[in-house]
């Protein structure tokens, strides 16, 4: 049985998560703060985060950068719920490295199929288990990914956006496809998010940045490194 972690503040709301999800046979935990919620994840090493944005104790951001420093929880999936209607909030949630995002008031159905296709997103491991490009070398299994003999510190989602361009590589990918791939979005309004993970990626492959290329007008393009 999978194990959500609802780290909610408004015990209505996070009795009535809880709720829908354990119908829909979840393992369910909750946390009323940030600093209740960090200990419940990295001791429980939960499936999925629930993740409030407006928390007592600590936000929902300050929150999230910390599950992401730990590798406890750093691969985690994350889908965050907040109050804000914003687009920028939205973006900033995305950008982050949130899995999903979501505005208050939501329908418990909606919450339900975002959190099994984020699941599936996560547990979606194509065989091989291992894809070689060049120098590049991924672990679907373990989520890593090797330049030579080095380790290259991904993200879940980076690692998705640089396999899904590897194993197309030398092919040109539209930002449509990569947002559909990696968070089920295709709007252009995206378009930014995607942008700051390139450019995360190009930063932690170093001397072999230039391996992810621009390409105006349609994308991004891996060209395999020799």
């Amino acid at each position: 049985m999978q194990k959500i972690l609802i780290v909610e503040d408004e015990p209505d709301i996070a009795e009535l998560v809880s709720f829908n999800l354990q119908r829909a046979g979840f393992s369910t935990l909750t946390a009323h703060d940030g600093i209740a919620g960090l200990d419940r994840a990295w001791s429980e090493e939960p499936d999925l985060i629930i993740l409030d944005l407006m928390l007592p104790g600590k936000d929902g951001f300050a929150v999230f950068k910390e599950l992401r420093r730990d590798s406890r929880t750093s691969r985690t999936p994350v889908i965050m719920l907040t109050a804000r209607a914003q687009t920028e909030d939205r973006i900033k949630g995305l950008e982050a490295g949130a899995d999903d995002y979501l505005t208050k008031p939501f329908s418990p159905k909606e919450l339900l199929l975002r959190t099994q296709a984020v699941l599936r997103r996560s547990a979606d491991t194509p065989s091989p288990t291992r894809y070689a490009c060049g120098k590049l070398t991924f672990d679907k299994n373990s989520l890593k990914c090797f330049l030579g003999k080095k380790s290259v510190d991904l993200t879940s989602i980076e690692f998705k956006l640089l396999l899904y361009l590897a194993e197309r590589s030398g092919t040109p990918q539209s930002r449509g496809d990569l947002l559909r791939h990696v968070w089920g979005y295709s709007e252009d309004l995206y378009s930014r998010t995607l942008d700051t993970h390139m450019k995360r990626v190009r930063k932690k492959l170093g001397d072999y940045a230039g391996i992810v290329e621009t390409v105006r007008g349609v994308g991004y393009c891996l060209r395999p490194p020799s």
